[in-house]
C-alpha cells in the first residue's frame, strides 16, 4: 500500500521559513514526479510545485516563486519543500502527491497519489 506522509507544518511569524517533508512508502518514486498543492479556507487546492525525479525540470506557482524551493532525496523516498519569506497569504493545509508519471503538472486530476495534508498558519 503506498503512502504518503507530510510532516513540518505548524505556526511561523510572517518573514519566517518552514520546511516541509513528503515520505514515500510501499514503493520508490525515484523515477517519478514529485509535487505540492495547498488549499487555504474557502478556496480551491491549487498547485505549488513540481519536480522531475532528475531534478532538472521545477515548475512553481507565480505566487511562490523565489520564495519556495522544491526537492527530492530519492535514497529517503522523500520529497521537500522549502518555505522561505512566508505570508499570511501562504497559510493553508499542504498536500505532497506523485504520479506514475515523470512529468510534474499542474493539473491536479494527473497526480496519483496523496498525502493527508499538514497544516502550515503563517501569522502577521
Amino acid at each position: 500500500q503506498v503512502q504518503l506522509v507530510e510532516s513540518g507544518g505548524g505556526l511561523v511569524q510572517a518573514g519566517g521559513s518552514l520546511r516541509l517533508s513528503c515520505e514515500a512508502s510501499g514503493r520508490t518514486f525515484s523515477l517519478n514526479a514529485r509535487g505540492w498543492f495547498r488549499q487555504a479556507p474557502g478556496k480551491e487546492r491549487e498547485f505549488v510545485a513540481g519536480i522531475s525525479p532528475n531534478g532538472v525540470w521545477k515548475n512553481y506557482a507565480d505566487s511562490v516563486k523565489g520564495r519556495f524551493t522544491i526537492s527530492t532525496d530519492n535514497a529517503k523516498n522523500t520529497a521537500y519543500l522549502q518555505m522561505n519569506s512566508l505570508i499570511p497569504e501562504d497559510t493553508a493545509v499542504y498536500y505532497c502527491a506523485a504520479r506514475n508519471s515523470a512529468m510534474p503538472t499542474t493539473i491536479q486530476s494527473s497526480w496519483d497519489y496523496w498525502g493527508q495534508g499538514t497544516q502550515v498558519s503563517v501569522s502577521s
